[in-house]
């Protein structure tokens, strides 16, 4: 028998594109041509030089990624690059200049903390982190090791639209929810990295792009596992890496580049699932209040308020009989959150955004 399909609205681990679990299902107990699994076969093997060759070289034509960056597959999440980034740009350096727009660059600001001196270029917690900042209230030093901010906040539900601008400065991004969601000028960052289970495949596969130039800054002493250059040197296989994470993540450069047809055509359809919950909270004089400013909204992780917690909780009990699961919000937002990563099709979404109407004719009082 067949267990149903849910829509999954999770903020990670999120939904997986249906044909890569097809496909990885297939293929679970033995590879073609290899007689074992993905989830046994060894990172020495020439089947997996083979998958890691075309998964860097996907991901190059899906950023249009120059030669001059390099491709890291590691593990330990963004959490760990918080304080990778730190140890091997700012250790010995001045400061690092951080834009902090939610709990998780509020995280990343602490443990860069731990390595030397961090300015605050600009904060919105004074504002319950309900927008990102203008690029005239972002002061950039021009003597600063790098610059980092978070592309998109999963909790708070806002991201922004274009990067900041930072001159000659290096430009560090944790792009964990909204990586591979849409195209972006690459060049203009000095290191990216995301955790791959929101939109690139699952937990326990991190990414991380860097130009070549900075391994020149990072000092020497580091742990050998904490030191970029290690793993560009080895080609991420110093250790053995996340074998079937990787694998998972291949299929989903394949599925991005052949089914989907790359990132514009993504970012189009992304576009149009979160218009679909942002026109019904815009429509509903109210019912639906939306926590970020409409100029600051992610289209990753549309986060919003019911009048009052009973009715919340009343959601999201029929949600979940609906088959549209995962849509609590984070307990230090609370309300409601609809992730809508790539993986997430327009019928679910369209099945969200019809209960929600449905939700509200029948609990709305004032109608």
């Amino acid at each position: 028998m067949t267990e149903s399909r849910v829509y999954n609205f999770s903020a990670g681990p999120a939904m997986l594109p249906l044909p890569v679990l097809e496909e990885a299902q297939r293929h679970l107990l033995a590879l073609p041509g290899v007689g074992m699994s993905a989830l046994e076969i060894s990172h020495r093997s020439r089947w997996f030089e083979e998958i890691r060759d075309e998964a860097e070289a996907n991901l190059r034509q899906l950023l249009r990624l120059p030669d001059h960056y390099h491709v890291l597959f590691l593990q330990g999440g963004a959490s760990l690059q918080f304080s990778m980034v730190p140890m091997n740009l700012l250790r010995g350096r001045e400061e690092a200049a951080y834009i902090v727009t939610g709990s998780w660059s509020e995280r990343a600001t602490e443990e860069a903390r731990r390595e030397g001196d961090v300015r605050i270029l600009w904060s919105g917690r004074a504002e319950n982190y309900t927008r990102v900042p203008r690029p005239q209230e972002v002061p950039i030093p021009s003597r600063a090791a790098y610059v980092h901010f978070t592309s998109n906040e999963t909790i708070q539900g806002v991201q922004f639209a274009t990067e900041p601008e930072t001159g000659d400065v290096p430009l560090v991004c944790d792009a964990s929810s909204d990586f591979l969601s849409r195209p972006i000028p690459i060049e203009r960052y000095a290191l990216l990295y995301a955790g791959a289970q929101k939109n690139a495949g699952p937990a326990g596969l991190t990414l991380v792009i860097l130009r070549d130039d900075l391994l020149e800054r990072i000092p020497d002493g580091l742990p050998t596992m904490l030191d970029y250059r290690t793993h560009v040197r080895h080609r991420s296989l110093y250790n053995t890496p996340p074998v079937f994470a990787i694998y998972l993540f291949l299929l989903v450069t394949r599925w991005l580049l052949r089914e989907i047809g790359g990132l514009e055509p993504m970012a189009a359809l992304n576009r149009q699932k979160a218009q679909l919950i942002y026109d019904v909270i815009d429509r509903s004089q109210g019912f639906y209040r939306g926590h970020a400013h409409p100029e600051s909204r992610s289209l990753m992780n549309v986060t919003w308020r019911l009048p009052n917690q009973e009715l919340e909780r009343a959601f999201l009990r029929e949600a979940e009989a609906r088959g549209l699961c995962e849509l609590k919000g984070h307990r230090s937002v609370g309300g409601l959150r609809a992730s809508l990563y790539n993986a997430m099709p327009l019928e679910g979404v369209r099945a969200l955004r019809d209960f929600m109407l449905e939700f509200q004719e029948r609990y709305d009082r004032r109608r």
